[in-house]
């Protein structure tokens, strides 16, 4: 069965009054929530806000960087959500990006395969509730328990692209985080994942959303909002590497010279058309659909932009 995810905070609705709209999402077909962490709120303070607003949906975090913040903290976030939401939660972890890492939370950006593989096991045993007094390859933790393990460990995901990350997420996680690929981009990417141990489990996925008749302003807000994304950071390296170098350093040099309109102008339209959904909301639904034929589980729809109301629009793109 495909799970079916809006991304929270929802826009323009204050924290604590969030339970209205999720209810009505959740009756239109949406079983989980989940944030993501940038620069709005942090993946895990609005979980445990949400929870007791959606008493019977399914909570994640996709992702909780490792860097931003010490091991021993994110295991005692992981289980306060836990609690809160009794159970119904989900935890991904990955490395972020350099302008995340370095530049807005003062911390260094270094193996980053590493420390999330070393994260990823300290999470297991701190969670099951043990004493962790251990050396791992990127920091060392000594006589840590929590004072208030969850009764049952939540399942956790590894946000991974490149093949390494990938294996470790097959190997050692119980899924993987995904972002900004098309459904084309996801079957190239899974079977790393599946021939590392992740055959059966989880494949979590964000798409952005645009509910709009006009092709030409959708695209416009795709890549106002995707460029960055594009010129830098691990999704640059990972388009590139899929041979879209020429594509990528074209964004990027155009970003750098301030020119939005050449960086928009570089990111040609089959490309762009593949990692978002966009049209009237019943071809948006056929595009979504694709995802899921791909492999993705968990389908995060995130609606960016739309003719009907937002409500509307989110629920109208759901794939029946």
């Amino acid at each position: 069965m495909t799970r079916f995810a809006v991304t929270v905070p929802l826009r323009g609705i204050a924290l604590g009054d969030h339970a209205a709209t999720l209810e009505a999402l959740a009756a239109a077909g949406y079983t989980d929530f989940w944030t993501q962490e940038v620069r709005g709120f942090d993946a895990l303070t609005p979980l445990a806000a949400l929870a007791a607003q959606a008493p019977a949906a399914r909570l994640g975090a996709a992702i909780a960087g490792v860097f931003s913040r010490g091991p021993a903290l994110l295991a005692m976030e992981a289980a306060a959500v836990t609690e809160a939401a009794s159970g119904r939660f989900a935890l991904g972890i990955g490395a972020s990006s350099e302008t995340i890492v370095e530049r807005w939370n003062a911390a260094r950006f270094e193996r980053p395969l590493a420390r999330v593989r070393d994260t990823l096991r300290f999470l297991r045993a701190a969670l099951a509730g043990g004493r962790v007094d251990a050396d791992y390859e990127t920091f060392a933790v000594r006589g840590f328990a929590l004072e208030r393990p969850p009764v049952s460990s939540p399942p956790l995901l590894v946000a991974a692209l490149r093949e390494r990350m990938l294996a470790l997420a097959g190997a050692e996680a119980d899924g993987v985080c995904l972002g900004l690929l098309s459904a084309d981009d996801v079957r190239r990417v899974l079977p790393r994942f599946e021939a590392a141990g992740g055959r059966g489990k989880e494949v979590f996925l964000r798409v952005a959303v645009f509910a709009l008749a006009d092709a030409a302003r959708a695209r416009r807000l795709a890549r106002k909002l995707l460029a960055p994304y594009l010129a830098a950071g691990p999704y640059a390296r990972f388009h590139a590497a899929l041979g879209r170098g020429r594509e990528v350093e074209a964004v990027a040099a155009a970003l750098r010279a301030r020119d939005r309109e050449a960086a928009f102008a570089a990111i040609p339209d089959a490309w762009l058309d593949g990692l978002v959904a966009h049209g009237p909301p019943e071809a948006c639904r056929a595009q979504l659909a694709r995802f899921v034929e791909s492999g993705v589980t968990t389908l995060c729809i995130d609606v960016v932009a739309a003719d009907p109301p937002w409500l509307d629009a989110q629920r109208a793109v759901l794939p029946r």
